[in-house]
């Protein structure tokens, strides 16, 4: 009996703000690598997660979702999201339910291009009805013709083994690209500043999460301790003041909850600080954009 060959592709997964990419990534990984968020924009960098089996690797890129550019900080996302369309071996495009068909025709214009196989998920299918998702079907199916579409939902885990059972058929003949017991590409602390992020897209409003970047300034594991110090940037003092809080109450409460998940995320206490220092306009500047991970 022949010996079964060995799968390992790329599978990158694309589409619009707010259609639950992340959701799908960590549903595929069976981690939580993406942060999550109702807000637009919570992805901000490629971020690779990393499903091996015995006879297949998958390694996963969530990409920020397609906007346009306003900051150099936008031009940097786009060109993730851009870069995920050359180097795919498949291609997820994730869509929902609600999304309007022309929301960004050129983007779609390049997946319809791509070399890459591309599986369509029309994700949210839970906050619709039977009738509605036949009639997105056929519609996406005569602007993506080429494109396998499965109608799924993330947070109901309803049709993701299909999803991994098409991407498994679609990958092609391969060793492995990584270790097979690597989860992700991304550093310790990249995941201790996605956790801090998390907790300010979720408690502040209007522009503040926007104007906000993490970096750990140390991450020291000890036998029984992880001791990490972290920078939370803004771009204006009033910002500063706004993500402190009244007495230093809101701050406190982003901290408490990041400690908790990072806690629970490496499987170890932690002792965190934060603190608040103003960078002026670092959405704009190339040295600020490269020393957060977007520019190389």
């Amino acid at each position: 009996m022949s010996e079964k060959k060995h799968k390992a592709g790329f599978v990158n997964i694309v589409g619009n703000p707010n259609v639950g990419k992340s959701t799908i990534m960590n549903a595929l990984v069976g981690e939580k690598i993406s942060i999550i968020t109702s807000k637009s924009q919570t992805t901000r960098h490629r971020i690779m997660g990393i499903v091996s089996g015995e006879d297949f690797q998958i390694v996963y890129s969530d990409t920020p979702g397609v906007v346009r550019p306003q900051s150099k900080l936008h031009e940097s996302m786009l060109k993730f999201s851009r870069s995920a369309l050359e180097d795919a071996d498949v291609l997820l495009y994730v869509t929902d339910v609600v999304e309007k068909f022309d929301k960004n025709p050129d983007f779609l214009n390049k997946v319809k291009n791509t070399d890459a196989k591309v599986i369509l998920v029309i994700n949210k299918i839970d906050l619709s009805d039977q009738t509605t998702v036949m009639v997105l079907i056929e519609k996406w199916q005569k602007l993506l013709p080429d494109a396998l579409i499965i109608p799924a939902s993330a947070t109901n885990n309803f049709n993701m083994d299909a999803v991994l059972q098409k991407i498994i058929e679609f990958l092609p003949e391969s060793p492995p690209y990584f270790p097979k017991d690597q989860l992700t590409d991304k550093t310790e602390r990249f995941f201790v500043q996605e956790i801090i992020r998390e907790k300010i897209l979720l408690h502040y409003s209007k522009e503040i999460p926007y104007a906000v970047e993490i970096e750990v300034e140390m991450f020291k594991e000890e036998e029984k301790l992880i001791r990490i110090k972290s920078l939370i940037h803004v771009e204006r003092d009033s910002q500063k003041g706004i993500i402190i809080g009244k007495r230093g109450e809101a701050l406190k409460r982003v901290a408490t909850e990041a400690r908790k998940d990072i806690e629970a995320f490496f499987d170890k206490k932690v002792f965190l600080e934060v603190f608040v220092k103003v960078s002026k306009d670092w959405k704009n500047k190339s040295k600020s954009l490269k020393n957060f991970g977007y520019e190389n």
